[in-house]
């Protein structure tokens, strides 16, 4: 019987062509939706379908958003977020409730090309080496190390927590400066309470035997210029690569880094100052079928050179051991 019902005598058909050309594509779309509908339901009047394409009309109204509503959703979170964090800051002293949106970043990172990673079974280790000799792996995603590259630095033999604390403390602002904190897996939560630790607990000796690790970025002008000082650039690095406004410290006992990816613009390098230095590389998952992880160590005075955005990377210290260690970009 819906046969009949749709298939009526070619005067009929011709009035439904000008309805279609009257209404649109757009309904007659929505009603053959109705009669595939109808023909799994069971639906055989001419009064049902009218009935069902009304409950459909319905249906579709309810399910459909206002735009107003909606609106006034988005305006609500917007206004709501900022006073949410302002409330875990002054309740808790915590800057970012959620640390640097790793868990955003890692979600809308894009998919990995597996050619950085297919062939690479470990770092590349060269000897120091001149800018020349370095330019075929200035810009590789090969991981490199460049032994005793700044072993000659000033830094190697007069930068250490104590220097850091008295630089910080006797320029003006410089711990009020709004510079990245990292505490990983240590209790602190800002540069200001790390220089208040006891000197106990600082150079990890009696009773404390509590460890800590932290980095930040010397992003105040004064205390950069001061560090500069100590460490030149990097002589492999090409003449041309461009460098960042702001490096980064790592120092402190047996911790380290958890296994992450670098949200940054440029290719990174790491001088390793201090102490010995444990690094674990991954592959991104997609790439696991092709690539392997890898560990390695870096010892006083080498250099570290590794594409942090595409590798997966965790750091760890020897048991009992200080590590203090200056990164910076280049590209």
């Amino acid at each position: 019987m819906l046969f009949q019902l749709w298939n009526r005598p070619l005067a009929a058909a011709t009035r439904a062509a000008r309805t279609r050309e009257r209404l649109g594509d757009d309904l007659i779309d929505k009603l053959d939706r109705l009669h595939d509908g109808v023909l799994r339901t069971g639906v055989v009047t001419e009064s049902d379908l009218r009935m069902a394409y009304r409950k459909s009309l319905e249906q579709e109204q309810r399910n459909h958003l206002n735009p107003w509503y909606a609106i006034g959703i988005l305006l609500f979170i917007m206004l709501a977020t900022p006073v949410f964090f302002g409330t875990i800051h002054f309740i808790l002293g915590v800057r970012c409730f959620l640390p640097n949106n790793y868990l955003v970043w890692e979600a809308t990172r894009p998919i990995s090309d597996c050619g950085f990673c297919s062939s690479v079974q470990g770092p590349l280790i060269l000897q120091n080496l001149t800018r020349e000799e370095f330019a075929p792996f200035a810009y590789s995603s090969q991981p490199i190390i460049i032994k005793n590259a700044v072993a000659h630095w000033p830094a190697a033999k007069s930068l250490n927590f104590t220097y850091l604390k008295d630089l910080y403390e006797r320029t003006p602002g410089a711990l009020d400066e709004d510079c990245q904190f990292l505490h990983f897996r240590s209790d602190f939560k800002s540069l200001k309470e790390v220089f208040l630790m006891s000197d106990q607990r600082a150079n990890f000796v009696g009773g404390s035997n509590q460890p800590w690790y932290v980095g930040w970025s010397n992003c105040h002008p004064t205390v950069l210029e001061e560090l500069r000082k100590l460490y030149p650039r990097p002589h492999f690095l090409p003449e041309d690569a461009e460098m960042p406004n702001t490096d980064y410290i790592f120092l402190g006992y047996e911790q380290g880094a958890f296994m992450h990816l670098d949200y940054i613009p440029r290719l990174m390098w790491q001088a390793q100052l201090q102490g010995n230095k444990s690094w674990i590389l991954a592959p991104t998952p997609e790439c696991d079928h092709l690539c392997h992880s890898f560990s390695f160590y870096v010892e006083p005075g080498d250099a570290v050179l590794v594409d942090t955005r595409i590798w997966y990377h965790g750091t760890s210290i020897p048991k009992g051991q200080f590590a203090l260690t200056i990164q910076s970009e280049y590209g």
